[in-house]
């Protein structure tokens, strides 16, 4: 597997809870801890798509996508994003 570099910076207090976790639970480096967290967010999210994949199934039959559903899908995305640039 490939590897990159990723630089980040932390405050001081950070940086010391970060040095504690690595002493006192085995992480060998801060690279080690900050993987393993990269990992867990990973499997969490993977969990709520799971999640989201059982209640479609059990939702019920599945009913075809309209012309009108996909107008409405557009009108609310469009509504979130100038609410977002309003400030709202």
């Amino acid at each position: 597997m490939a590897t990159s570099t990723l630089n980040i910076s932390l405050p001081d207090s950070m940086r010391q809870f970060v040095e504690n976790k690595i002493a006192t639970e085995g992480y060998g480096t801060i690279s080690e801890y900050v993987r393993e967290l990269i990992r867990a967010d990973q499997r969490l999210e993977n969990s709520r798509f799971d999640t989201l994949i059982a209640e479609a199934y059990a939702s019920g039959k599945p009913t075809p996508l309209t012309k009108a559903d996909i107008d409405e899908a557009r009108k609310i995305v469009k509504d979130r994003i100038a609410a977002r640039k309003s400030g709202k």
